[in-house]
């Protein structure tokens, strides 16, 4: 299964904006709640070195894209229905949020930091809501839900671990499935909370709830965008340190600067590349007046101000919290190149720990059955099945005939 990033919030605070800016796709955006009903799914491209650079090579991507040196690894992404409070009791669209979200392995949570939507997500003019109030509300809901899908079959499981000796991680694991939940999650929850030793007949819903929310942490990590940053109050920066202090990534962030840039640079009027301090007018005579304020007001409020405008920032974080690294497949060690003669052509994200076998089935389980050995191309060793890879590895994969 792919990794997948999903995009949440509550209605209204910029997350189709968020989307549409970070990937290739459009969802509908509009200033009211439940804008976005289905869930949109689209691709996110990450940043990284290219190791066409390290070769001297002109480089024919086929999965990613390649900008001056600069490569953009695909990640998917999911923007989903906005969740209001009682989200999990089915208020609003939260039983569709949160089903949504079942295969999202790690979470961007959309704040609006200029405080201008109230707590169901209608607009109420900036800096009339607190945005701090916003963290925990989404987390509260996510472990209240993942709570009550471990309550529906608690007394069941309880009773099967005390009488027929069952082991309690595999059985939560499996009431969890699909969620991206692992029996190594429970099982460091279960030792965190000094529940190894007791019966969990005689957990407290206290104790379940604890269990809940450490498991939420381990199996769907969020960092916050500090969305709508260039028309947030003053007390912005101190907000977001108070943010940070709690132990949140927090990433100032303006989305709608980003998908004007990028709609720009699409159509040839600037020139822009994602996750940059700066833009260049490529001709200024077919820019209106307003495009050229829009523009400057761009540079001054987001990107001289902010450094960028935290989208690339957003998405690079989330990969950084999957602790994910990037390996790049080749059937020809030498020229770099596939059996269509396209140099470095695939890259892929892999879970830190990684070995070359595990790429082989990542590029196609035939290969991966047939794996008999690989090659790192940068030094041109042998490498077994177990060997672990490196992020920027460009590696051949010798399969059996």
């Amino acid at each position: 299964m792919s990794m997948q990033i999903g995009i949440v919030g509550k209605p209204n605070v910029g997350k189709s904006t968020f989307f549409n800016a970070a990937t290739d796709a459009h969802a509908e955006i509009a200033n009211y709640p439940f804008t976005t009903i289905d869930a949109n799914r689209g691709v996110m491209y990450v940043s990284k070195p290219c190791p066409c650079k390290d070769f001297n090579v002109k480089c024919t991507p086929h999965n990613s894209k390649c900008i001056n040196g600069t490569r953009f690894v695909a990640i998917e992404a999911i923007d989903v229905a906005g969740l209001v409070p009682d989200a999990f009791k089915g208020r609003g669209l939260g039983n569709k949020f949160l089903d949504d979200l079942r295969q999202a392995h790690a979470l961007i949570h959309i704040v609006d930091s200029s405080g201008g939507t109230d707590a169901e997500g209608n607009p109420c003019g900036a800096g009339k809501y607190d945005p701090l109030n916003d963290a925990d509300f989404l987390e509260r809901e996510i472990t209240y839900w993942l709570m009550g899908i471990i309550k529906k079959s608690w007394e069941d499981i309880a009773r099967r671990c005390e009488v027929e000796g069952k082991k309690i991680e595999p059985m939560l694991a499996d009431k969890l499935t699909g969620l991206g939940v692992k029996e190594e999650h429970i099982h460091n929850t279960i030792r965190s909370l000094g529940l190894e030793n007791s019966k969990p007949s005689k957990w407290t819903d206290e104790e379940l709830l604890k269990l809940s929310d450490y498991v939420r942490k381990l199996s769907k990590p969020m960092l916050i965008a500090f969305n709508k940053c260039d028309i947030a109050p003053d007390d912005f920066i101190p907000k977001a340190d108070e943010l940070k202090n709690k132990g949140y990534i927090v990433v100032p962030t303006s989305a709608e600067s980003e998908l004007a840039l990028t709609n720009a640079a699409k159509k040839g009027l600037i020139e822009y590349k994602p996750g940059s301090n700066d833009f260049k007018i490529l001709k200024e005579s077919d820019l209106s007046d307003k495009q050229l304020k829009a523009l400057n007001y761009i540079k001054v409020n987001t990107l001289q101000k902010f450094g960028s405008t935290g989208i690339q920032k957003c998405i690079k974080e989330a990969v950084k919290m999957l602790d994910l690294i990037v390996a790049y497949p080749v059937e020809d060690e030498t020229h770099l190149t596939d059996k269509n003669g396209r140099i470095l052509p695939d890259a892929h994200f892999m879970k830190r720990g990684s070995t070359a076998k595990d790429l082989a089935y990542k590029v196609h389980t035939d290969l991966g059955n047939r794996f008999i050995r690989a090659i790192d191309a940068r030094t041109h060793r042998v490498i077994g099945a177990d060997h672990e890879l490196k992020d920027g590895d460009v590696i051949r994969i010798v399969a059996d005939a």
